[in-house]
């Protein structure tokens, strides 16, 4: 990717289990990349990495929440770089607060942005620029507490800007509503940076709640966010996000993240949920069947279509 190129990924049929796609793209001391903004947040591919145990991980994502916390639980991060964490209109990360303060055994290195610093950083990545610039810290003690965060002169205007560096991730993990067997994506609803952390990666698992025919990605081009020249690997995984949501496809389960809130606290409560629910079952099905199937049928979303175009000319 140095030279600014990069080889297709052609392949016709790239579908594989959530274990293989794991287990070929996540290696040991790997820069992982779980994207997702409020919803499309893969928790499936975190279990699948928890059950798996491949650790010494970098974690990047503009907004690292439950399923970045579970992996920081599980002892398998060194290093997360982000630029807000919480649980989302909660409160706090547990495992990630005991493992940043100052007493810790196992503290965290914690690599800090800006919103718009993480999306310059994948920008910059998918673009294969040297670096990003960017007016955005401006007023900000974040630069003082992060080295990597430098400044250029604009050979236009002598304005001094700040810049960042590319992000170039081993693996991203992205989800999406409906793929096709050769990776094509489409989403809707919000995007967040998937088109850019799939560009910028190394490698790509696409996770899709549904696999369609290339004859229905093709009849709605526009909805298609990342290519499949730039996708390794397709996980078909239904309810893949539990407890964030797919647009279309199901609910948040905000019940969950309230909940969560005191199970997090305490180690021990914590661990005994990874206990049941992660390394409990083999893969998404068996985390699914021990789901309340009530809370489940709730959550799926009512049909709300939206009208179509004519392509024709």
């Amino acid at each position: 990717m140095s030279d600014g190129t990069r080889k297709p990924k052609l392949n016709p049929d790239k579908r594989v289990s959530m274990r293989e796609a794991i287990a070929e793209c996540v290696k040991p001391g790997a820069d992982l990349y779980i994207e997702g903004f409020t919803h499309l947040i893969c928790f499936a591919a975190g279990h699948e990495i928890i059950r798996q145990g491949i650790g010494n991980l970098t974690a990047s994502r503009l907004t690292p929440d439950l399923v970045y916390d579970q992996l920081i639980e599980a002892g398998l991060v060194k290093k997360l770089v982000f630029s807000w964490a919480g649980n989302p209109g909660v409160g706090s990360l547990h495992a990630l607060r005991r493992r940043s303060q100052s007493d810790s055994a196992t503290k965290l290195e914690l690599e800090e942005y800006s919103h718009y610093g993480m999306v310059a950083r994948l920008l910059a990545g998918a673009a294969n620029l040297p670096f990003y610039p960017l007016r955005n810290f401006k007023g900000t003690h974040i630069p003082e507490v992060n080295s990597r965060i430098q400044s250029v002169t604009c050979p236009y205007t002598g304005e001094v800007l700040a810049t960042v560096p590319p992000l170039h991730p081993d693996v991203a993990i992205m989800h999406c509503q409906r793929a096709d067997r050769e990776g094509n994506a489409q989403v809707w609803g919000l995007m967040g940076t998937q088109k850019e952390a799939a560009f910028s990666a190394k490698k790509v698992i696409l996770v899709a709640e549904e696999i369609v025919d290339t004859s229905i990605i093709r009849a709605d081009p526009n909805r298609t966010l990342v290519p499949g020249i730039v996708v390794d690997f397709v996980v078909h995984e239904p309810w893949g996000c539990h407890p964030s949501y797919a647009q279309g496809y199901y609910d948040r389960d905000n019940a969950f993240y309230v909940k969560w809130e005191e199970i997090s606290r305490d180690p021990k409560t914590y661990q005994d949920y990874l206990s049941e629910f992660v390394h409990g079952v083999k893969d998404r099905q068996e985390y699914l069947k021990k789901m309340d199937q009530g809370i489940l049928h709730k959550l799926k979303a009512r049909p709300r279509k939206c009208e179509g175009v004519d392509y024709g000319y």
